[in-house]
C-alpha cells in the first residue's frame, strides 16, 4: 500500500477518450437522508466528506437528480463549486421519487430535457461532463430517450452520454442513436450479473461504473474468507473488494459512497493495493 493516502494510484481512465478521471471515484447517494430521501442528518459533515474526497485525489463524482431528490447535487455545488479543473461531475435523470426508497422511471424526452436544465442550474455548470439515463422507461422508445440526450449533447449542454442498468442488447441499441461512453450497473464480488456487459464494455473501451461496489455480505464476517484474506494483507475487506474491482477491468470506475470521513479514507486506501494474479484469483474464487 502507498505511504501517502491518495486515490491517484488507482490509475486513470479517459471517459469518451477525452475526459480523464482517477478511476477510484465517489458516489453521493449516501449523503442524503434515509431511503435516499431528504437532507443529510449532518449537512456540515456531508460537505466535509466531499471536500476531503478532493483532498485525497478523487476527481470523479457520481450523483443524480433523484438523490434526495436534488439534495446531492446541491451538496456538490456547496462543497466544491467553483470546481477544480480536474473534477468531473456525472449526474443522472430518468428516475422520479414519490417517497423514501421509491423510484419510478420516467423517460419522456421533455422530462429528461427539463431535468438536464435543472441539473445544470443546481450544479452551477454550463455543460455537464457526463449525463446518464438513470433507467430506461419501458413506456417510451429507447431511441427517443437517448435521442433527446443526443440533442442536448449537440447543443453543448452535456458532453458525454451514459446509461444505467442496461444489458448488452440495450447498449447496442442505444449506440445506434448516440455514442455511449459509460454504463452503470450493479456489480461487486458477490453479484456479477452484469459480467457480460462488463466484458462488452471492456472490449469497446466504455467506462463501467459499478454501483453498490462493496456488497460483500457474509464474506466480511469474522472468520469469513474475505476477512481472513484481508488480515493476511494488512488491509480491510472493503479495500480488497475495491482492489478486486480495479484489477478486474481497466474500464472499471468504482464509486464507493459514504457519509463518513473515516470510511472514505478506508475506501481510498484500496487505491494503493496492487493484487497479484494469484491474490485476484483467490478473491475471485472465494466469492
Amino acid at each position: 500500500m502507498t505511504s501517502t493516502l491518495s486515490a491517484t494510484p488507482s490509475g486513470t481512465f479517459q471517459i469518451g477518450g477525452d475526459l480523464p478521471v482517477v478511476r477510484l471515484g465517489y458516489g453521493t447517494m449516501q449523503l442524503t437522508g434515509e431511503g435516499v430521501w431528504g437532507p443529510p442528518r449532518d449537512r456540515d459533515a456531508a460537505i466535509a466528506v466531499l471536500r476531503r474526497a478532493v483532498e485525497l485525489g478523487v476527481t470523479f463524482f457520481d450523483t443524480a437528480d433523484s438523490y434526495g431528490p436534488e439534495v446531492a447535487e446541491d451538496l456538490l455545488r456547496e462543497a466544491l463549486h467553483p470546481y477544480a479543473d480536474d473534477v468531473v461531475i456525472a449526474t443522472k435523470a430518468g428516475l422520479t421519487r414519490q417517497g423514501p426508497s421509491v423510484w419510478t422511471p420516467v423517460g419522456r424526452p421533455a422530462y429528461l430535457r427539463q431535468q438536464a436544465e435543472l441539473s445544470l442550474r443546481r450544479l452551477g455548470l454550463e455543460t455537464i461532463d457526463l449525463f446518464q439515463l438513470h433507467r430506461i422507461d419501458p413506456e417510451v422508445p429507447l431511441e427517443d430517450q437517448v435521442g433527446e440526450l443526443k440533442k442536448l449533447q449537440d447543443e453543448g449542454k452535456i458532453r458525454h452520454i451514459g446509461l444505467s442498468e442496461v444489458d448488452v442488447d440495450q447498449l447496442k441499441q442505444a449506440q445506434q442513436v448516440a455514442t455511449i461512453v459509460t454504463v452503470q450497473n450493479l456489480f461487486n464480488l458477490t453479484d456479477r450479473s452484469a459480467e457480460q456487459l462488463l466484458d462488452y464494455s471492456t472490449e469497446q473501451g466504455i467506462g463501467f461504473i459499478p454501483w453498490f461496489p462493496l456488497a460483500t455480505g457474509n464474506l466480511v464476517k469474522d472468520g469469513g474468507p474475505l476477512a481472513d484474506l484481508a488480515a493476511e494483507h494488512g488491509a480491510t475487506p472493503s479495500q480488497l473488494a475495491l482492489a478486486w474491482l480495479l484489477k478486474r477491468s481497466p474500464v472499471m470506475l468504482p464509486i464507493p459512497g459514504t457519509s463518513s470521513i473515516e470510511h472514505l479514507e478506508d475506501n481510498i486506501g484500496a487505491a494503493g493495493i496492487e493484487l497479484t494474479d494469484e491474490q485476484f484469483a483467490a478473491l475471485d474464487k472465494i466469492a
